[in-house]
């Protein structure tokens, strides 16, 4: 930096860029680095810093999508404790997390260690549970791990080892690899910077490959030499458009940098880079095509299309099975060919990887940790309910519950030693909730029991696949109904009875009218039809009346009323059946809706969620809740009842009033189960377990196992049985028919309004042509006859008893005789 440079190629390592950078910013003096890969010298804190190979900040994304790939959410990330291995896991934790994995353990190896510590850092990482190693590290200390990890058995089937392009950067630098350092790193999966294939990138492979034969040099080229070689042409371009521009290269001394006594760095000797942000930018400008690929810089100073080949070691070669680019991720297709596709980031792919251990199964990448710690399983001691969860000491637990972990635990291709831990005093039931926070706090690994999974609880630890139904119901007490001489008349109200009754009269006294003139079978003596009024209309109700209805209205009538008794005799069967054979309710609460109106007091099981769903969610005041411990708790309080300091319902999960109900009789559910839940076992947050006894219990679902556990357990009694229909029948009132009523009252009218307007019209038809034939009669007589006539109620009702025939027989003859009449009149006017 004395001899007024402008600027620098280097340096080889991260923390000394850390260190240079500052000097540079000072002196205003572009750094370019071809080696220094810590993401965080991309920072604002170093302007003049130029990072001209990839960034392990896109590295870290590729082992992220790789480990994506394979479904692996738990690593272990081994790396030198520097700036170097820190900036890499801290930007590879960033990309696991945005993949929904994590660094389950951090194996820092202290630079320059020796093989003891290296032995003492990798064994503690082999007593955690992820077999998935994510290495970074200095190609020094490298070499070594792969030597002792296989001495700790590390390279054995079921291990997964990733590793950074710093191993491959070692292989290709290597002309004569050693076969025994070969057979440590076998099955392992490796980055190496991707360089697409070009003519200019073979020549000059070739040129290299010349130069160091003549000079008898054994090392080979890698990624980073061909990064090197555009390093230095990305300076040459920038310093030729530098001065093609004007510019001028000026120095000038900083007054800030000066000698202080006795120091022997020359600060004095330092001078700033008057052109430093011209020559910045030229390089930011840079766009040419080298050995590399496209050498151009993006908006945050990174080279564009950053991406990586990924190997497999295998023998005494590694293979290529695929690569990774940040335009379209995991592929077998190179980068260059898909960039002139659209990108498709969810059609990722890599070719079979042969893993440690000549394996070609791909790894779960974890075990049970082998530290020695069972697997915690808390478990709720309760009152209660021992058919669910039983505890009968320490260690001793029994249950339903405990019988499906068991059988899952077995299922499960890795051996888990386990602790029961109970978590309560028996006597009152423990607090579910508090059981899932020790999971989350790492009190326990696990907690196994008749837990719900509901909101809250997800939101803290990981369930598992439901192993039962589960959803809140309501049971509330039944009485029997005591026989009666008459519970025939039960199914109706008083009113119903009296309409009915009252209907079925009109609808006798509509049909008389409409067929009384024209039929036959409606006439006779005034008794006589006063009882086939009665006899018709109440025959109906069993479709076995005798008499024929002619009129069309009539006729229109009677089917409308006939649907109507259809109707009415339907329910009224089905009321009588649910009155003689079902339980009533003693409290009046027959559903959601009817609990949440009342006032009534509700009773739930201590310690369960239902508290916090019934006033959080449906609004319920806490005074009505009464928190209740065991079975016979429950039957005490219902069988008391609200006026008696007990409560109305109980409000608990299905299978709880199950096993309630197993033991009395005279409770009942009513309404309809309200919400849908499932029970399930309970892990810490992105524990492989949750999964693994997913499967597992969906693997006893699909065998018939869990059935069988389930019948195990749960024998039910004569009496448990859950027929809603037996419970809570109700009287028919009349507000279940108006609008049947009111449509055929109305239908009654309309014909009864046509029937008599039609017999004003013939009466009034009838009434004249009388009139007319009146022999002798003065006119003026005829005038006042008529009137008198027409205005006679009696005449009317005279009328409309004669027969329609006799009516129309009568009315033409009249006629007849008035035209003949007419006749002879203009015949003897014709003599005159």
């Amino acid at each position: 930096m004395e001899e007024n440079v402008v600027a620098v190629i280097g340096p080889q390592s991260s923390g000394i860029g850390h260190v240079i950078s500052h000097v540079a910013n000072e002196l205003h003096v572009p750094l370019l680095s071809f080696a220094a890969t810590d993401p965080a010298l991309s920072a604002l804190e170093y302007p003049y810093f130029l990072r001209t190979t990839i960034s392990d900040y896109f590295q870290m994304n590729a082992v992220a999508s790789i480990v994506d790939y394979y479904q692996w959410k738990r690593v272990t990330a081994i790396f030198v404790d520097d700036d170097y291995g820190r900036g890499g896991v801290s930007a590879l934790g960033d990309a696991l997390a945005a993949k929904r994995a994590t660094i389950s353990y951090k194996a820092a190896i202290p630079p320059n260690s020796n093989s003891n510590v290296i032995s003492d850092v990798l064994f503690r990482a082999n007593m955690m549970e992820s077999r998935v190693m994510v290495v970074h590290v200095n190609p020094d200390t490298g070499m070594r791990i792969f030597s002792i990890a296989n001495k700790l058995q590390m390279m054995a089937s079921g291990y997964v080892w990733i590793v950074t392009d710093w191993l491959a950067a070692v292989l290709d630098s290597s002309a004569s690899r050693d076969l025994k350092d070969m057979s440590h790193i076998q099955g392992l999966v490796i980055l190496r910077q991707h360089t697409p294939e070009s003519d200019a990138k073979n020549k000059f492979i070739s040129k290299w490959n010349t130069v160091a034969r003549n000079r008898s040099d054994i090392s080979g080229l890698n990624s980073y030499g061909l990064y090197a070689y555009d390093t230095v042409w990305t300076v040459a371009h920038a310093i030729d458009q530098f001065l093609n521009s004007g510019q001028q290269i000026n120095f000038s001394t900083d007054p800030r940098l000066h000698d202080s006594s006795g120091s022997t760095l020359r600060l004095s000797t330092l001078k700033v880079f008057d052109g430093g942000e011209q020559m910045l930018q030229q390089l930011l400008l840079t766009n040419f095509t080298g050995v590399t690929g496209p050498v151009q810089f993006g908006s945050d100073r990174n080279l564009v299309r950053p991406a990586y080949d990924i190997l497999n070691v295998g023998g005494s070669v590694s293979r290529l099975i695929g690569y990774w680019s940040n335009y379209s991720g995991l592929s077998i297709a190179a980068p260059e060919i898909l960039y002139h596709k659209p990108p498709n980031s969810s059609a990722q792919q890599l070719d079979n990887v042969v893993w440690p251990g000549d394996s070609t199964t791909i790894p779960k990448g974890w075990v049970f940790p082998n530290n020695g710690q069972p697997l915690r399983v808390g478990v709720p001691n309760k009152a209660s309910f021992k058919e669910l969860v039983s505890s009968g000491g320490p260690g001793n637990v029994t249950g339903y519950c405990i019988d499906v972990f068991n059988a899952a635990i077995k299922l499960l291709p890795y051996p888990v030693p386990l602790k029961f831990i109970t978590i309560g005093d028996g006597k009152k039931n423990p607090i579910y909730i508090g059981i899932v926070r020790m999971v989350a706090n790492n009190s326990l690994d696990a907690a196994v029991g008749d837990f719900a999974i509901v909101r809250n609880g997800t939101a803290l630890a990981e369930y598992t696949q439901p192993y039962v139904e589960a959803g809140l119901v309501i049971v509330a007490p039944v009485k029997q109904v005591t026989p009666s001489a008459w519970a025939f008349l039960k199914p109706f109200t008083l009113e119903m009875w009296c309409v009915t009754g009252a209907l079925f009269i009109l609808v006798g006294v509509v049909v008389w009218l409409l067929e009384h003139r024209i039929n036959e079978e409606f006439r006779g003596s005034p008794r006589r039809q006063v009882a086939t009024i009665f006899w018709f209309s109440f025959s109906t109700m069993f479709y076995s009346h005798r008499e024929n209805t002619v009129s069309a209205l009539g006729r229109f009538v009677l089917i409308i009323w006939l649907f109507v008794v259809l109707i009415i005799t339907s329910s009224y069967t089905a009321s009588l059946t649910s009155i003689l054979t079902v339980q009533q309710l003693d409290t009046g609460i027959t559903g959601l809706d009817s609990l949440i109106s009342s006032s009534l007091p509700i009773g739930y099981q201590n310690g369960k969620f239902t508290k916090r769903y019934l006033t959080l969610e449906l609004n319920i005041p806490e005074s009505r809740l009464v928190a209740l411990n065991t079975i016979q708790d429950y039957a005490d309080a219902l069988n008391r009842g609200p006026k008696n300091g007990g409560v109305a319902v109980i409000v608990d999960e299905k299978p709880y009033i199950d096993i309630f109900l197993a033991h009395y009789c005279n409770f009942r559910i009513v309404g309809q189960q309200f919400t849908r839940e499932g029970w399930g076992f309970s892990f810490q947050r992105d524990s492989p377990l949750a999964e693994d006894m997913s499967t597992a219990i969906l693997q006893l679902s699909e065998s018939g196992q869990l059935q069988r556990i389930h019948d195990e357990w749960f024998k039910r009694p004569s009496c448990a049985y859950d027929d809603d229909s037996q419970v809570g029948a109700t009287r028919l009132g009349i507000g279940s028919f108006s609008g049947l009523f009111l449509m055929c009252a109305l239908i009654c009218l309309f014909a009864l309004v046509v029937f008599f307007v039609r017999i004003c019209w013939q009466y009034n038809q009838y009434s004249n042509s009388d009139a007319e034939d009146e022999p002798g009669a003065a006119d003026a007589d005829v005038v006042q006859r008529r009137p008198s006539r027409l205005g006679s109620f009696k005449g009317l009702l005279q009328f409309v008893d004669k027969k329609e025939e006799e009516i129309r027989r009568k009315m033409k003859r009249r006629s007849s005789d008035k035209a003949a009449g007419s006749s002879d009149a203009l015949s003897v006017s014709s003599a005159y």
